[in-house]
């Protein structure tokens, strides 16, 4: 099929990239164990962190909503790109030459809608950046010096100029072969009367860019006074840009945030150019809108809800900007992080602070952070005449009304005294006040009006409630973690492998083997499994997948579908052999992972690997090694227990006058309880 990727070029560059470090670009991630990675999750709104990574198998997974995969189908997921631009992406950032099935790369017009609308922005970009540099952008270049920044530093953010034409740009775009579609889908253009015209003219443009470094949109101040437009006019939304989903300045940003576990938030282009240069690395700013929900859950998956991470809003002293404040204080209580605000005291923004005080001012400016608590307090109390009685109650109950919101009692002592001294009203006044507002109807918060969270999703898209996963597969932490609680999931039919017959005590490595012939499994599955059961079924299965070099393949192979009670189990070692067994994983770890998803249904994917990227419950390599020893042997001990009580149910039934068939099984329930005797000393 034409445009086909060639599949060995897809293994190769999956074998060439870190998963680690592409999921990094989006994750804070933090070490969990043996060669496990731990964040927040990229795909559902959570605060405590579930999801995993495996560098070693090259496999993600989240704990919290089931979403699981490789680095493709994770670039699939977070940049919403189908799994050609996916490989495509990977490879352009490796260097990799891709081959396809016919010699030739996909058919520029059968190349997917996203794709097509960044390369469009990318020619934008360069176009615009060439019109700064020309002779037009003089007027740009001298806006630009005169708010402090030179040439240098308007290169270095990317930084352009739109020509004070009605086509200039859209005609660039049509030689390069986009069409008036296109270019009106990706917020480039406007329609008129007679067509379409340039939506930036005479303007100085900045890129907005996604994490990865992408153009998306594009943000643009007028210059000329008879310009009719908007002080600022940016990108209207696209399938690209969402306004409400991007913060300026991220992809520059994003590093040094996760470094030093602090995000500052800033109000417009220049301010976060002018903290960049002053060396507040970590500053981003809103594109045109208030800060919001969405915002939130971007600062906090960057600074991993680390409780020590710092959130500094700045604001200009203004009634706007205390309004502003307001805003972000609604979102408070949604960080784990401490949040702070800072002001200039003389209502200077960070781009005019630093061209009139420098760049020493503006990091200052942020050293001096107050609390936004203490900030907001503070804004609630100014509005009443403190000097009567009738104004010092209302700022009681104004800051009571604030205070209602904070749980920590270490915080709440301090904001007692704060507020009693800033009003001068006793402290047991501050306190009865506030237990008041909390009796009271509670204003609407952010977060209220939005469905309630679902649990853990453990089935596909779509899965109708009550039916979380395939049938037979564990579900969610219940069953892989805490064990039974009750009756456990009934399995669809599993097909039961044909009857092993011992060939002896031991094979010739000293693997144990079976010495009985195994009959139908007709239990019932409907039974309770104990919890010690189901976590040695799921840590045996754990060592099989992780690291399969340090199990006794032979031992784990001979192990039969019975060894398993819980049905979900049974399918995924049903994979594990139809994958050729441990003898067949090898000593690369990456394949090994993707044979036993290829063996499985596409059910089993999420839970295999779910199982893949569970970090072991060990401290380091040895530990690891004698783990796996222990867990299998226990795993196998099940198994031969249950051998033996079939044996002396057997030797019950068994007719006192057939002394021969009566020594069998005890020969047969001796051997055993030897090998049990022998699988102890490996527990």
């Amino acid at each position: 099929m034409a445009g086909l990727i060639k599949r060995e070029d897809i293994d190769e560059l999956r074998s060439r990239t870190r998963i680690d470090e592409v999921v990094g670009e989006f994750v804070t991630l933090r070490t969990a164990g043996i060669g496990s990675l731990k964040g927040l999750c990229p795909f559902h709104d959570e605060k405590t962190p579930s999801f995993t990574v495996r560098p070693q198998v090259g496999m993600y997974h989240c704990f919290g909503c089931g979403e699981s995969g490789d680095v493709f189908s994770f670039l699939q997921n977070i940049e919403q790109l189908s799994f050609v631009e996916a490989v495509e992406s990977l490879a352009g950032r490796s260097g990799m030459h891709l081959r396809y099935e016919d010699g030739k790369g996909p058919d520029r017009e059968q190349a997917s809608r996203r794709q097509r609308l960044l390369e469009m922005h990318e020619v934008a970009q360069n176009f615009f950046t060439q019109s700064l540099e020309g002779e037009q952008g003089q007027i740009a270049r001298e806006f630009l010096e005169g708010r402090g920044f030179p040439a240098d530093s308007s290169r270095g953010f990317g930084l352009g100029f739109a020509p004070k034409s009605w086509d200039a740009l859209t005609s660039r775009l049509k030689r390069a072969g986009f069409s008036e579609e296109e270019i009106l889908a990706g917020g480039l253009a406007s329609e008129g009367g007679r067509g379409i015209y340039d939506r930036f003219r005479g303007r100085v443009v900045w890129p907005i860019k996604d994490m990865t470094s992408r153009t998306i949109g594009f943000g643009a101040r007028r210059l000329f006074d008879d310009d009719q437009g908007p002080k600022y006019l940016n990108t209207p939304e696209t399938a690209l840009y969402h306004k409400n989903q991007v913060l300026y300045g991220l992809d520059l940003a994003k590093r040094d945030i996760a470094k030093t576990k602090r995000v500052v938030i800033v109000e417009g282009y220049t301010d976060v150019m002018a903290a960049h240069l002053a060396g507040v690395t970590q500053a981003v700013a809103t594109c045109g809108t208030a800060f919001g929900p969405e915002h939130v859950k971007i600062v906090r998956r960057l600074l991993g809800d680390d409780p020590t991470g710092q959130v500094i809003f700045t604001f200009d002293g203004d009634a706007a900007g205390q309004n502003a404040a307001l805003r972000a204080f609604e979102f408070e209580s949604e960080f784990t992080a401490q949040t702070f605000v800072a002001v200039e005291p003389e209502g200077l923004d960070p781009c005019d602070l630093r061209m009139q005080k420098g760049d020493g001012a503006l990091r200052e400016l942020i050293e001096r952070r107050k609390p936004l608590f203490e900030f907001v307090i503070t804004t609630a109390v100014s509005r009443y005449d403190l000097d009567s009685v009738e104004g010092r109650i209302s700022a009681v109950k104004a800051s009571a009304e604030v205070l209602a919101d904070i749980r920590d009692r270490n915080s709440l002592s301090h904001y007692y005294r704060f507020v009693a001294g800033r009003i001068g009203v006793d402290i047991d006044e501050v306190e009865s006040a506030v237990r008041s507002a909390r009796k009271r109807p509670r204003k609407s918060q952010p977060n209220q009006g939005r469905q309630p969270q679902a649990g853990p999703r453990h089935g596909p898209p779509g899965t109708p409630p009550g039916q979380q996963g395939p049938p037979g597969v564990p579900q969610g932490p219940t069953a892989f973690d805490q064990g039974s609680r009750g009756q456990q999931p009934m399995a669809g039919p599993v097909a039961e492998p044909a009857g092993h017959t011992g060939g002896g005590p031991t094979g010739e490595d000293g693997a144990l083997e079976y010495v009985y012939d195994e009959r139908p499994d007709v239990s019932n599955l409907s039974a309770p499994i104990s919890p010690a059961r189901l976590k040695t079924e799921k840590g045996a299965l754990m060592v099989a997948l992780q690291h399969p070099e340090l199990v006794n393949a032979k031992l784990f192979d001979s192990l039969s579908a019975r060894a398993f009670e819980h049905p979900g189990y049974r399918r995924i070692q049903s994979a594990v052999k139809a994958a050729g067994g441990l003898k067949a994983a090898g000593a690369d770890a990456t394949r090994w992972a993707e044979a036993v998803l290829a063996s499985g249904s596409e059910d089993l994917r999420p839970y295999i690997t779910q199982l893949l990227v569970t970090p072991l419950p060990v401290a380091d390599g040895d530990g690891a090694e004698g783990f796996a020893r222990g867990i299998v042997a226990r795993l196998f001990d099940y198994d031969l227990e249950r051998i033996a009580k079939e044996l002396h149910s057997r030797l019950q039934r068994q007719d006192t006058a057939d002394t021969d068939a009566q020594t069998t099984l005890l020969g047969q329930l001796q051997v055993l309880e030897q090998h049990r005797a022998r699988l102890k000393t490996l527990m």
